[in-house]
């Protein structure tokens, strides 16, 4: 395999996984490549991490600290498309219906969002928003910027845990199906180094990152196990707005 080809396969699969976990542009002509885009997650996090922090320094000269975090969550709202926002309502919406898992597949295919969806999304949000301004209030400029990048980078690079260790929770259906075509090797791995490399230089607090993303993935999953024995599109995307907030929330927490 030649180094023009690696390269270009490279490029084809970063843009690849920007356009589905994103609307960020990256090309009319990019080829779909779901296996080849998993290993890029963490990578698109920091992307998104890069434009949030670009976010907080305008909002932060334009606004008190209460709006420039707001501005922070909007802007991953934004650049997201609220696309795992929707996967955290639907999977609300059938896990808490307490229902058999046929049926709840069938609720989180529902367009329409439910009570416990709502409430759900409204809460996360708020701890999402809570963390940030935390942030903002606790921790020095560099680090506060710092974990602004890195949280979306550990929340995405948790989605890959999930398709390696869960199976697909439908049958031969629904948006994550491709995700699960192949099993995943240590490669799809090798970008998860780069935000866990960068969180030496918050110290403490890039020690409670990394136990709380230890303690947190796993136990997402085990709880998708004992309810589903296995995963959707939908409860990915649920696990990764879930982790953003506990991140934040807990990073926010180890500056006071």
């Amino acid at each position: 395999m030649t180094s023009s080809f690696r390269l270009t396969q490279f490029f084809t699969d970063l843009r690849a996984g920007l356009l589905f976990l994103t609307i960020l542009p990256a090309g009319r002509d990019a080829a779909y490549s779901p296996m080849g885009m998993i290993r890029f997650f963490p990578i698109i996090g920091l992307i998104l991490g890069s434009l949030v922090v670009l976010t907080d320094v305008i909002a932060s000269r334009l606004w008190p600290m209460p709006v420039a975090a707001l501005m922070d969550l909007l802007c991953l709202l934004i650049l997201t498309g609220a696309f795992h926002m929707d996967g955290l309502g639907d999977t609300a919406d059938g896990i808490f219906s307490h229902r058999p898992k046929e049926r709840v597949l069938e609720i989180m295919k529902d367009s329409r969002i439910g009570m416990m969806g709502l409430v759900t999304v409204v809460g996360v949000l708020a701890v999402k928003l809570a963390g940030i301004y935390a942030l903002k209030l606790n921790a020095g400029p560099g680090d506060m910027l710092l974990v602004l990048l890195l949280v979306p980078a550990y929340a995405r690079a948790g989605m890959i845990f999930g398709i390696r260790f869960l199976p697909y929770g439908r049958k031969n259906a629904g948006t994550g199906l491709d995700l699960f075509a192949a099993p995943l090797g240590a490669k799809n791995f090798i970008y998860c180094l780069i935000p866990l490399c960068l969180s030496v230089f918050l110290g403490y607090t890039g020690l409670v990152l990394n136990l709380v993303f230890v303690i947190t993935c796993p136990g997402i999953l085990w709880f998708y196990k004992k309810k589903m024995n296995g995963i959707t599109g939908d409860m990915l995307g649920a696990m990764t707005e879930f982790m953003e907030a506990i991140l934040f929330l807990a990073c926010g927490a180890a500056f006071v």
